[in-house]
């Protein structure tokens, strides 16, 4: 059996980093920039029953905005694991209830997104992050912490945004 190198395990988990943190980024960027900005983003979030809707723009927003700079650069990774991984549980309750698949707005993008937050807090940023330079990677992800706080953490996260703020209108055929 052949092993990577740890110089080549550093690089796998920085290009994970990079791509879940800068498509997380782009995603909040969208909702505040771009579009129909907050606004439109928050009477979206009203039709699918996220109340009230511009708070809770602002929320997913600032969610993936930070979690998603902090994943890119590697700091308090596990955390910003959490972050992605609660935006994604939200989503698939609340957007993408379909089916298991995409092109029938379903949740497999959401699922795939979700867990790969959750290996990236498992496995730690690599030696080129912030929280390696720091000296806190090791800290935060021994003993299965980081596989802990980006997973239970950010289900919980979720799970708390959908019971607090989901409140879908019945629909007239139920």
């Amino acid at each position: 059996m052949t092993y990577i190198s740890a110089s080549e395990f550093d690089v796998i988990l920085l290009v994970l980093r990079v791509v879940a943190g800068v498509t997380l980024f782009l995603h909040g960027y969208n909702k505040v920039f771009r579009g129909g900005k907050i606004d439109g983003t928050a009477g979206w979030f009203e039709s699918l029953g996220m109340k009230p809707g511009r708070l809770n723009a602002y929320m997913a927003a600032t969610t993936e905005l930070g979690a998603g700079a902090l994943l890119t650069v590697g700091l308090l990774t596990p955390l910003a694991a959490a972050g992605l991984i609660g935006i994604c549980v939200v989503a698939a309750r609340t957007d993408h209830r379909g089916s298991f698949f995409m092109f029938k707005n379903g949740w497999e993008y959401v699922m795939v997104l979700g867990f790969l937050g959750w290996g990236i807090g498992a496995l730690g940023p690599g030696r080129w992050s912030l929280d390696h330079a720091f000296g806190i990677a090791d800290e935060l992800t021994k003993d299965w912490r980081g596989a802990i706080i980006a997973g239970v953490v950010g289900v919980l996260a979720g799970a708390g945004t959908l019971l607090a703020f989901h409140h879908p209108t019945p629909s007239s055929d139920s």
